[in-house]
């Protein structure tokens, strides 16, 4: 049975199952997809993704602020943050991190937020959900003041191996999407070759970036699989051994999931 460790459930296309979000489930429950963790991004969809995982007992929820979704003067605040987190259907902060490639004249107000993200995690011992990109070092900087005990998972990596790597080495678990499936991310297989067995979780980030063969469509929970069965081929190892082991890594990551 696999995990869909990162998808936005409140924002699947539906149409291609009557606008039924059940039906959804139903197809990646159909293709051995036994869990979700649904993301949070804002204040704003807070209470969405903690319905959704009050509503489904295999849906569980993360709250947070994405690096993106961040608005000056109305930065997050960590008494809120807290009592959202204090929802047992929340396993996870975030997501969180720091992204220069999109945002680079906001990271200022990023790595606040990120702080803020990581504090919560320091108090409340739930794991983070982060987000990087073109944003390696101050990554790194920040996770290794935080000193973590139960870390998190570096989610949709795309960066190279030195940076998983040094996430690695702090207790962090590496999270693939279908990005790995594309033709010219050679250099993130590599990452994909290297990563211990266990401390790699299997995502779709849905309904972004669809796997091949789905490349075009939006993206879904179902689709895990198909980042699963790639993702063993490249290890060569079976489908059944990978869905063992990254099911009992989020598990792990993820205790209050189980």
């Amino acid at each position: 049975m696999l995990v869909d460790s990162h998808c936005h459930l409140d924002r699947l296309d539906l149409a291609p199952h009557g606008g039924d979000l059940s039906a959804a489930l139903d197809a990646a429950r159909a293709r051995g997809v036994s869990r979700f963790l649904c993301i949070g991004v804002s204040a704003d969809n807070a209470q969405a993704v903690k319905q959704l995982a009050h509503q489904y007992a295999d849906v569980f929820a993360s709250v947070g602020v994405h690096p993106l979704d961040l608005q000056e003067g109305k930065e997050p605040d960590l008494d809120w943050l807290l009592t959202e987190l204090n929802d047992p259907r929340v396993v996870a902060i975030g997501e969180t991190g720091l992204d220069y490639h999109y945002q680079p004249e906001s990271a200022p107000l990023q790595q606040r937020a990120f702080a803020l993200h990581l504090r919560a995690a320091k108090q409340t011992g739930k794991p983070v959900v982060i987000h990087t990109r073109a944003a390696k070092e101050d990554t790194l900087t920040q996770l290794r003041e935080a000193d973590l005990p139960n870390a998190g998972v570096l989610h949709c990596f795309t960066e190279d191996w030195p940076m998983a790597k040094a996430a690695l080495d702090m207790g962090y678990y590496i999270s693939l999407s279908g990005i790995v499936t594309f033709r010219n991310a050679e250099a993130l297989r590599d990452v994909a070759r290297q990563v211990p067995v266990d401390r790699l979780l299997v995502e779709t980030d849905s309904p972004y970036l669809a796997p091949v063969p789905h490349r075009g469509k939006s993206n879904e929970p179902q689709f895990v699989r198909d980042v699963a069965e790639f993702i063993a081929e490249l290890r060569g190892v079976s489908l059944e051994a990978l869905a063992e082991q990254t099911t009992q890594n989020f598990e792990c990551l993820f205790p209050l999931a189980r």
